[in-house]
C-alpha cells in the first residue's frame, strides 16, 4: 500500500511540476501587438484576483476557493499607439474540456471579469477576459476615456474582444499542443 501511494504522489508531483512548468514556459511567446506582462501558476483554491475589484463584482471568495489550479497569464494588448487593453488568460491544469470561453462585459464595464472567469475555469474552460481597453472607476458608467481618443473607441467597440480572443487561442494552443474546439 505505501507503494501504491507513493507512486500516486510521485504522479501528482510530476503533473503538477509539469503544469508549471508548460505555464512558465509561455512567458516567452510572442504575440502580434500584445506584450505578456505576468505569467502564475494558481494553486487550487487560490484567489487570484486583485483586492481593488469594483464593488459591484461582490464578494467571491466562496468561488474562489472552489476553483482548480490553473495556469493565469495578463497580457497588455497594444494595436494601436493610443490603446492599452488588459487580457487575462486562465488555463486549467488539469481537466480541460477541450474548448475556450470568452468572457465579455457589459456597457462601459472596463473590467476583466474574474467572477465569469471563476465560473468557466471551474467548469472545466480555457477562459479569458478584457477591460475593452478603458478602466471602470466605481459603478458610475463614465465614457470620458472616449473623449478625442477614437482609437479606444475601436478598442472598445470590437478590437479589444478580437484581440482577446486570438492571444487566449494562441496561448491555449501552445499550452496545450492543441487548438481549442
Amino acid at each position: 500500500m505505501q507503494k501504491l501511494t507513493l507512486a500516486i504522489s510521485v504522479s501528482f508531483f510530476a503533473t503538477v511540476t509539469h503544469a508549471q512548468s508548460a505555464c512558465e514556459k509561455l512567458a516567452q511567446m510572442s504575440l502580434p501587438q500584445a506584450k505578456i506582462t505576468s505569467v502564475q501558476s494558481i494553486a487550487a483554491g487560490a484567489s487570484p484576483v486583485p483586492e481593488n475589484l469594483p464593488a459591484f463584482l461582490g464578494d467571491m471568495a466562496s468561488l474562489y476557493k472552489s476553483l482548480p489550479p490553473f495556469c493565469r497569464l495578463s497580457i497588455t494588448g497594444q494595436p494601436s499607439p493610443d490603446s492599452d487593453i488588459k487580457i487575462e488568460v486562465w488555463l486549467p491544469s488539469s481537466g480541460w474540456n477541450g474548448k475556450f470561453q470568452g468572457q465579455g462585459n457589459g456597457g462601459f464595464a472596463g473590467y476583466i471579469d474574474y467572477p465569469a472567469m471563476a465560473r468557466s475555469i471551474a467548469s472545466g474552460y480555457a477562459t479569458a477576459s478584457t477591460d475593452t481597453g478603458h478602466s471602470s472607476q466605481g459603478s458610475v458608467p463614465d465614457a470620458g476615456w472616449a473623449l478625442h481618443h477614437p482609437e479606444k473607441v475601436i478598442d472598445y467597440g470590437y478590437r479589444a474582444i478580437h484581440q482577446m480572443t486570438e492571444v487566449a487561442k494562441a496561448a491555449i494552443t501552445a499550452f496545450y499542443g492543441r487548438k481549442p474546439q
